[in-house]
């Protein structure tokens, strides 16, 4: 079992933060791998929502599907996945930290026979990658910067601005 955790201090409001951590929708602007994702559930976003995922991780396109199991506005956002190649559960919770916010994430998950790499190489993998989200996600909601919108079936290259290349 992998078990990851991790934080990070923004200095936005936490509505704004927690706002666009829980758009499904925004997941390729901030998390390295995720070309597409889309709530795929009618209503609102809540306990129960379903969303799908693609992307790509350690050479492979992935695909998944994801329950959102917590959501407290404000608060708190979790989900699981319930197909793909990685089992996982993963939980924000975003706090006040002086002028900031602060998010802490946890994630557990477990790997399927796809990834046929030691669960150390994965997880040590998984926690670089969880890094350089939350410092991409800081960025953008500091200062603005996204990247751009790629086709799921397009061939992602980086652009000048791209520092994950």
């Amino acid at each position: 079992m992998i078990n990851l955790i991790s934080n990070k201090l923004i200095y936005r409001p936490i509505k704004q933060i927690f706002d666009f951590i829980s758009t499904p929708e925004n997941d390729f602007q901030w998390q390295y791998g995720i070309l597409k994702s889309a709530k795929v559930s009618e209503g609102i976003l809540g306990v129960g929502t379903l969303f799908d995922t693609i992307g790509h991780f350690m050479g492979r396109r992935i695909q998944g599907t994801f329950e959102v199991t917590e959501y407290e506005p404000n608060k708190k956002y979790g989900f699981k996945s319930l197909s793909g190649p990685l089992h996982s559960q993963t939980l924000y919770t975003f706090e006040l930290a002086g002028g900031a916010t602060r998010i802490n994430v946890s994630t557990q998950a477990s790997a399927t026979n796809l990834f046929q790499a030691e669960e150390g190489v994965l997880e040590k993998k998984m926690k670089k990658q969880l890094k350089e989200d939350l410092t991409l996600l800081k960025e953008i909601l500091e200062h603005g910067n996204k990247r751009a919108e790629v086709e799921p079936n397009s061939v992602l290259q980086p652009s000048n601005g791209d520092r994950r290349s």
